[in-house]
């Protein structure tokens, strides 16, 4: 009787350990997508720090920003009456342009 516990016992046990090692098992997938990830953030370049740029420079780009917001409300003014101005999306692209230009111009 005592042989038959001790090895139901130990039937348990192992039953239970390769149990909890299934649970542990990472599907290949996965694995592949970390090391995918992974060497895909050694190849990145470091950030090139150009440093800070003329101060003329980002005057200049403050003033052609400043110059082309001013001049979207006059062209959503349009858009509301059911016309699209031609430059519109190229505006608010340059605009992007500029501020990310101003941003990284004044960031150390």
């Amino acid at each position: 009787m005592k042989k038959a516990v001790a090895i139901l016992i130990n039937l348990f046990s192992l039953v239970a350990l390769s149990v909890s090692q299934e649970a542990r098992r990472i599907p290949q997938g996965i694995r592949e997508a970390e090391k995918a990830a992974i060497a895909s953030e050694r190849n990145i370049p470091p950030p090139q720090n150009t440093g800070p740029r003329n101060p003329q420079h980002l005057e200049q780009d403050a003033d052609e920003l400043a110059r082309l917001a001013g001049s979207i409300p006059a062209d959503i003014e349009k858009v509301h009456r059911g016309l699209l101005p031609a430059g519109l999306k190229e505006k608010l692209k340059q605009i992007e342009k500029l501020s990310k230009r101003l941003r990284n111009g004044l960031a150390p």
